[in-house]
């Protein structure tokens, strides 16, 4: 029986019952091994969510596409972005600006959500990419935080490397329905990236990301022998070897007579 795809009401409602799982991808591929796999929910690219295969794709996936503040725009822009991927399917929408326009955003019945913690597009007020939260001034900033999200509307938060003790307290007291990325196992959802756990990062490795592939070496391998296919090809013209009799069309004996004729011999 086909699985039916969460809305945001059964999210709420199952909020700390269990722990679902959380994938952000990037192209239909993963999407639909993300959906095949028994994967809840996903974060995608915007273009993704607008390509017309997608819910072919993914059809039970809880499909939240975002992207960086900066890259969108002020709260109106946000809405008319939001109000285009929601009519191509989005479940909910990722928004790291303001609580202002979270709220605009909510107050037209767009399921937002938020991001509080270490916020890559905002790490530069936190002292760059490292735990949020390790002290009893900074825990309670990120508390009110998920406070102010809860006020401004928002139905959930991404809450990325802040202590396990912190987020679980916090997942307690607040309504949000949090995704925990490298927060530890107190929160509604456990977040992971593609490409970490495929093993397609070559740069830096969070603490919290888990590799179960080795994709890479898979490339690299991919990538020696297109060079070495390509090799053969070129000697292969160099040396006459290709083409073969069996890649070319011959022309009938009198057609060709024929048409000898009437260019000159």
């Amino acid at each position: 029986m086909p699985r039916k795809r969460p809305t945001v009401a059964d999210l709420r409602a199952i909020k700390g019952k269990k722990q679902l799982t959380m994938l952000r991808v990037l192209t239909l591929e993963e999407a639909e091994a993300a959906e095949r796999a028994g994967v809840d929910i996903v974060s995608i690219p915007p273009e993704l969510m607008l390509n017309p295969q997608y819910r072919d794709a993914a059809p039970s996936l809880f499909s939240m596409p975002g992207d960086n503040f900066y890259e969108i725009g002020t709260a109106d822009d946000f809405v008319r972005w939001a109000f285009r991927l929601y009519k191509a399917g989005a479940d909910a929408v990722y928004c790291s600006a303001s609580y202002a326009t979270v709220k605009r955003m909510a107050d037209e019945a767009i399921p937002v959500i938020g991001h509080v913690g270490l916020i890559p597009s905002r790490k530069t007020w936190t002292g760059g990419f490292k735990a949020v939260g390790k002290t009893a001034e900074t825990a309670l900033q990120v508390f009110e935080a998920v406070k102010q999200l809860e006020a401004a509307g928002a139905f959930g938060a991404e809450i990325e490397v802040v202590p396990a003790e912190v987020a679980e307290a916090i997942s307690q007291r607040t309504s949000l329905f949090l995704l925990s990325m490298g927060a530890g196992t107190g929160c509604d959802a456990q977040y992971l990236f593609a490409e970490d756990i495929l093993g397609t990062n070559r740069g830096h490795m969070p603490r919290h990301s888990k590799v179960y592939r080795n994709f890479a070496a898979e490339y690299e391998r991919l990538q020696a022998e297109r060079v070495a296919a390509f090799s053969e090809f070129v000697a292969d013209v160099n040396s006459m070897a290709y083409p073969e009799e069996k890649h070319i069309v011959r022309m009938p004996p009198g057609e060709l007579k024929a048409f000898m004729a009437k260019i000159g011999s």
